[in-house]
């Protein structure tokens, strides 16, 4: 924590997920590591991934694989989020533990004021609730403060204040009012207020120390948004290896740490080797065509768009990025369905509404506003259809009108209504058509090697949802490639146990190194 000549700047909010992941996807790449995996039977420790026999863990090993796990994720964080800070509120929220929390703070204050209202006073929770901030104030120095380490040792000395409270000779204010000075020189700026109103407080002398601990509670924050600040430009450098030393590491823990990756990889492959078609050969036999590394990722993240979350754990390798997925496919379901809304409307009512931008954006405007978030568990679609529905009626019709050309009839909107409310259905053909293009532009772009150059190239019957697909996009194919250039290794130690492991046909594997090189 700097002193007051060095205060932190201030931080945006860290639920800001609008992060910029195309600058973390620039990393300098390490793919070789992923085409060296083919020919090396995992011996380099630097690239390749490790693994184990399975083992029972011990608790301690379990926890530490969880303290592994948060770290992962916050470095992950730091790195594709320029906007991450920690603050009061990003706290995990559990009703039950805020109650306890609650309930032992208070039960704390209040025997604080009880012991020191008695007489003479006693100073068994103030002695360590002194301790404990002066544990706090240390904690937010330089090494090289030793002038003010000395001083706070000196003056929060917990032996000589035990044997002041043994002969009833505490100076409680004295040592509260050194306790805010010394914040004031540790504090950020933006606290500098809080520090004002503890200095000039009339409070009693309980509520004061209440007071202290809530503003260092707030110091504490602005300490690890400091620390954050300064190791971001590191983590950034060194984001790709520092993230695939901390998975190997887990790794070594848990050897089950992949397996929900294996069960998504591998449902990719079966998906595949269904839908693949015989080759005739020469000879006139057939030969089922040989599946790449490549080709057998992207099927693999094509999936992530439909994930059933609820249902199934996602694959160990994305869990850092499970959040920015989720709300991915959140606004994909949420595009698609205005584009099957806007293909309805334009099929049914047809020339007397075509070409007319300015309308087509304020429907899409307002189809998008009422289907706002329809992710949620207690969202109505089947409601919100028919709302939609009323209100492109009405549009219609004024637009309609405005150009002299008659009002829908009621059969018309009574069928223009039922189309639109019957999109709720899974099977309905305009969904399963729009559903499947949109597969098809990510398929696209996936197998790319310049996809950012593509964004606009969507398939037929999208292009009311154009400009939102391509920042969608542009979103899921950075999180993509980041996560490739970090699991490449993983994911090549799985897709080589899968496609050759009881694989009778001798396969040429130069071919399938050549392709995972651009993983």
């Amino acid at each position: 924590m700097p002193l007051n000549n060095e205060k932190p700047s201030s931080t945006s909010s860290a639920e800001d997920h609008g992060s910029d992941v195309e600058s973390s996807s620039e990393v300098v790449s390490d793919l070789d590591c992923s085409r060296d995996s083919f020919n090396s039977d995992f011996s380099s420790k630097h690239c390749t991934p490790s693994s184990s026999p399975p083992k029972s863990l011990t608790l301690d090993e379990v926890m530490d694989s969880a303290r592994d796990i948060f770290n992962l994720k916050i470095s992950h964080e730091i790195v594709m989020n320029p906007s991450f800070h920690m603050d009061m509120s990003s706290r995990p929220q559990n009703r039950l533990f805020e109650v306890v929390r609650d309930n032992m703070h208070k039960a704390f204050w209040d025997m604080l004021k009880e012991e020191l209202s008695d007489e003479p006073p006693k100073y068994q929770f103030a002695i360590k609730l002194l301790e404990e901030i002066r544990e706090i104030l240390l904690s937010f120095l330089n090494p090289g403060a030793n002038r003010m380490r000395t001083q706070i040792m000196e003056v929060l000395d917990m032996d000589l204040i035990r044997q002041q409270a043994d002969n009833n000779a505490v100076d409680i204010q004295g040592l509260a009012s050194f306790i805010i000075n010394t914040m004031g020189k540790l504090c950020a700026p933006v606290r500098e207020e809080e520090i004002k109103k503890l200095r000039e407080s009339t409070d009693n002398i309980v509520i004061l120390l209440k007071e202290i601990f809530r503003v260092i509670d707030l110091m504490r924050v602005d300490h690890i948004n400091f620390s954050i600040e300064l190791i971001r430009p590191f983590l950034q450098k060194y984001s790709v290896e520092y993230e695939r030393e901390k998975f190997q590491k887990i790794l070594d823990k848990t050897p089950t740490a992949l397996n929900h990756t294996t069960a998504w990889i591998q449902a990719a492959k079966e998906e595949l080797s269904s839908a693949t078609v015989p080759t005739d050969t020469n000879h006139g036999v057939g030969k089922t065509a040989v599946l790449s590394p490549f080709q057998l990722l992207n099927t693999a993240f094509l999936h992530i768009l439909r994930w059933d979350y609820s249902k199934n754990p996602i694959p160990e390798t994305l869990v850092t990025d499970e959040t920015r997925l989720q709300e991915i496919q959140w606004q994909l379901n949420q595009c698609q369905a205005v584009n099957e809304v806007m293909l309805i409307v334009y099929n049914t009512v047809g020339e007397p509404i075509q070409g007319l931008a300015s309308l087509s954006d304020r429907l899409k405007r307002m189809i998008s506003v009422l289907l706002n978030g329809m992710h949620k568990p207690d969202f109505k679609f089947d409601e919100s259809l028919e709302v939609i529905s009323a209100q492109i009626c009405c549009e219609l019709n004024k637009s309609l009108t405005e150009r002299n050309y008659p009002a829908l009839t009621p059969e018309v909107q009574t069928m223009l209504t039922g189309q639109i409310c019957s999109i709720s259905q899974k099977d309905n053909p305009i969904r399963t058509l729009v559903e499947d293009r949109v597969q098809q532009y990510f398929s696209v772009l996936l197998s790319d090697s310049n996809p950012l150059a593509k964004l606009e190239q969507v398939p037929a019957g999208l292009t009311p949802i154009k400009a939102e697909l391509g920042l969608i996009a542009r979103k899921f194919i950075s999180l993509v490639n980041y996560n490739r250039t970090i699991y490449g290794p993983f994911y090549a130690g799985i897709i080589k146990k899968l496609l050759f492991s009881n694989d009778n046909t001798p396969l040429s594997i130069n071919p399938v190194i050549k392709v995972f090189h651009t993983l």
